[in-house]
């Protein structure tokens, strides 16, 4: 027997919906709105879920069709570290792929293609990781509990997603030499071409809503929650693909990930970065709107293709609509988007900067050098983005790591930004200099956050009215660096402005008022370098940074030099806790408390795992276990 559904979700005004759909049927007139299902059906779908949108076809595929488990398709849940500050970095912060693997952890993608922007430790296969115990001895992460299970499958190419993505998930694909993590499980096959064909059918139309109508939503009180967890997934069939079809699949894959990487390719923090817009304007390369009707055209073929191997011919199911989760998570719809004039405007500068500094490359914007080829989408992650400075060429300008806001020195940081805008033919903004003074490093310290980390590359050091500053490239940075700051730029130019205050106290009683408003602002300044100069110098012994600590680490001896409010206390509290001992894994806290580390290297592998120093560490005693005497009874006394 029939049971009649009425669908009010999609609206606010589910009141007046239901009265209106209720009339309807009554009057025995067509309602988009009514659904007409046999509740026996719902038994076909995983959970007995009431689905009743799907309508006939829909249910019936999941009796009809095979599921993943029967086609070979496996997935698993993979590395939880317990501590992601510690053991997880940007790409971009660290120097050695030895230690640091990509890690796949969720985050924004879209259909079959994603950019790993982490890192994750794997010092010694993920000793330092195992070795991490609480004050009872226990393992931290679930590390232990991979052996065997989905450690096996740590460096294979596979699939990943988010498993709280934003409306609607997506699949991409992973090449080899990835670890994955807890929230961006992996799914793997038994060949690339039958990954391809996967992939298609996952990032489709009907599977998505056959995956959404499965869904629990809302239960909690907390609203509705996607949550693409594994036995979600398995729980919806996939069809078997012809010869014919799979290679078509691939094909389409195959140009849909080429696009969404020519779309990611304008992303600083990508490792398919070529050039900002305004420079891929210049050179007549498409533009994201066009990239983007280019993705949905070939998303509608995966579609056409996919709703007939479900055998949905009426080419359409109703989805459910659900709210947006975690932005964290999010696709890449709105990084995709036209960017406006603003964010243009501070793109395009932001590379001027990263080639000031022999990051990035002009010469791609200029002709002079020829675009790299086109990685295919299983090879591995590149060690730099296409758009990097490569080994061995010649920088747009040779400097020690550091540039300075300074006009009229050759290591100035705006004359170079507008150098750079000449030689690519482009018109300088009208003041780069206040640009680079006022709005700069919040844009770039956002830009260079991804998944709750903060790390930007280029450090303004400054005096404390911020009238003169040092801006410090992280990449290159050494435990010489602050000496250098004070013997190549402070204390020129503290000289330079002693000279010009000397000057002008002898004048004497001759000094016009403007002299005099001169001579003050002078003093002023002269003072502000002193205490600059004397901070680095007190700083500069005892510094020496280690790229595997990462960006915040590293920067935060030096929070009192850095005038942004937001980093700065983040900076501030970063430092009070490795004073305080929270973070004695950091090589940093090896070079200000050795002692203090040294002996805790004793007691915890891990730490001395960290430090190279395993033959300090000593294995605590196996206390023997308390072996329980027989119980006498009665009629033993």
């Amino acid at each position: 027997m029939k049971a009649t559904f009425i669908r009010c979700v999609a609206t606010d005004n589910k009141a007046e919906i239901l009265l209106n759909s209720i009339r309807q049927v009554r009057s025995n007139e067509s309602c988009p709105d009514v659904y007409s299902v046999d509740p026996e059906d719902f038994n076909k779908i995983p959970g007995s879920p009431f689905s009743y949108w799907l309508g006939p076809d829909g249910l019936d595929a999941f009796n009809r069709l095979p599921y993943p488990g029967d086609q070979g398709i496996t997935a698993r849940q993979g590395l939880g570290t317990a501590d992601d500050f510690r053991f997880v970095r940007c790409w971009w912060e660290v120097h050695s792929s030895n230690i640091w693997k990509p890690y796949a952890k969720g985050g924004k993608s879209t259909p079959h293609y994603c950019d790993l922007h982490l890192v994750v430790n794997w010092r010694k296969s993920g000793e330092e990781i195992k070795s991490n115990t609480d004050a009872q001895g226990k393992v931290k992460s679930n590390i232990w509990m991979l052996e065997g299970t989905a450690r096996d499958y740590f460096f294979r190419e596979g699939l990943t997603w988010a498993s709280r993505p934003h409306n609607r998930g997506t699949f991409c694909v992973v090449p080899a030499g990835a670890i994955f993590s807890v929230s961006g499980m992996m799914l793997f096959s038994d060949s690339r071409e039958k990954l391809l064909s996967i992939s298609a059918i996952l990032n489709s139309t009907p599977y998505i809503n056959l995956l959404h109508s499965i869904m629990p939503r809302g239960g909690d009180g907390s609203g509705q929650t996607l949550k693409y967890e594994i036995i979600y997934l398995f729980s919806v069939p996939v069809p078997i693909v012809s010869k014919e079809q799979q290679t078509i699949f691939d094909d389409l894959v195959r140009k849909s990930w080429r696009v969404a990487r020519s779309l990611d390719a304008i992303q600083e923090t990508s490792h398919s970065f070529y050039s900002p817009s305004a420079i891929r304007s210049k050179l007549g390369m498409p533009s994201n709107r066009e990239l983007g009707d280019s993705l949905q055209a070939i998303q509608n073929k995966i579609d056409v293709i996919s709703y007939e191997l479900y055998g949905l011919s009426d080419g359409k199911i109703v989805q459910m609509d659900l709210p947006d989760n975690d932005p964290e998570d999010s696709d890449l719809e709105n990084e995709f988007a036209e960017s406006g004039e603003a964010r243009n405007i501070d793109d395009l500068l932001s590379w001027c900067v990263g080639i000031a500094f022999g990051r990035f490359d002009w010469r791609l914007a200029t002709g002079e050098r020829e675009a790299p080829s086109e990685p295919d989408l299983f090879d591995p992650l590149p060690a730099k983005s296409p758009g990097m400075l490569p080994d061995g060429a010649e920088p747009f300008h040779a400097h020690a790591g550091i540039l300075v806001d300074d006009q009229g020195h050759q290591q100035d940081l705006a004359h170079l930004i507008e150098e750079v805008l000449a030689r690519v033919d482009i018109a300088a903004p009208d003041d780069v200099r206040r640009w680079l003074q006022r709005d700069f490093f919040a844009f770039h310290l956002q830009r260079y956050s991804k998944s709750r980390r903060k790390a930007p590359i280029y450090w303004p050091l400054s005096t404390t009215s911020g009238g003169y500053t040092l801006w410090v490239y992280y990449p290159s940075l050494t435990s010489q660096t602050l000496y250098t700051a004070i013997n190549d730029f402070v204390e020129p130019k503290l000289k330079q402005v002693g000279g010009d205050v000397t000057a002008l106290r002898n004048k004497g009683s001759t000094r016009t008022r403007d002299d005099e408003k001169q001579f003050e602002a002078l003093q002023a300044f002269e003072l502000e370098l002193i205490e600059l100069r004397d901070t680095l110098l007190k700083l500069a012994p005892t510094y020496k940074p280690n790229h595997d600590d990462g960006v915040q680490i590293s920067a935060a001896p030096l929070w009192q030099l850095f005038r942004h409010k937001p980093w700065q206390k983040v900076l501030k509290d970063t430092w009070a806790k490795l004073e305080k001992g929270d973070y004695d894994w950091a090589m940093l806290a090896m070079n200000y408390w050795p002692e203090r580390v040294r002996e805790k290297c004793k007691t915890d592998k891990s730490l001395a795992i960290a430090h190279g120093l395993e033959d300090l560490y000593i294995e605590p005693e196996v206390a023997p276990k308390k072996t329980r005497g027989r119980k006498k009874t009665g009629g033993d006394e």
